[in-house]
């Protein structure tokens, strides 16, 4: 029988070292499901590998400011911003895609950099994101090839300039 449910309760929580199993595993469907009509299966599982050291993983979320999106209290999603003013992962289950976990995330992450005195954000953004983050005001300002395993993967890098009056006084 079919239930109307109230719209799921989106939420914010920080990053907790026991989260970065599940957090590589959003990661790997997030690359599987959401990045094939841009990225070759090749590029997609030498990408999806960059998780498979879960320690180092684990430590490159730790060494940044993590956010966890959840749906009624069940991650799907998270960001991280690196050195003050770079995005540095941005990842949406597909189940949970379209669902303003993602926009969430991201304003979040605006408004932390912009409290702490940043001017912009940056983020080397995927093909298959671009529309996302020119959505939310990025401006692409150069193309990138990363080599990752035997691949070569394309990327732009994105800035959006913060308001002053978000920054910091």
């Amino acid at each position: 029988m079919m239930t109307t449910q109230a719209k799921p309760k989106l939420a914010l929580r920080p990053f907790l070292p026991a989260d970065a199993p599940l957090l590589a595993e959003i990661f790997r469907a997030s690359v599987a499901e959401l990045t094939g009509d841009d990225y070759s299966a090749g590029q997609q599982e030498a990408w999806a590998s960059t998780v498979d050291d879960e320690a180092a993983f684990a430590a490159r979320l730790a060494n940044a400011l993590t956010l966890l999106g959840t749906i009624d209290g069940s991650p799907v999603g998270f960001a991280s911003l690196a050195g003050g003013e770079r995005i540095d992962m941005l990842y949406v289950h597909p189940a949970a895609a379209g669902q303003g976990v993602g926009a969430m995330l991201i304003d979040a992450l605006e408004k932390l950099a912009g409290s702490r005195g940043a001017a912009r954000l940056t983020a080397d953004v995927s093909d298959s994101a671009q529309e996302f983050f020119k959505h939310r005001g990025f401006v692409a300002k150069q193309r990138n090839s990363v080599p990752l395993g035997n691949e070569w993967l394309a990327n732009t890098t994105m800035e959006k300039r913060l308001a002053a009056k978000e920054r910091a006084q």
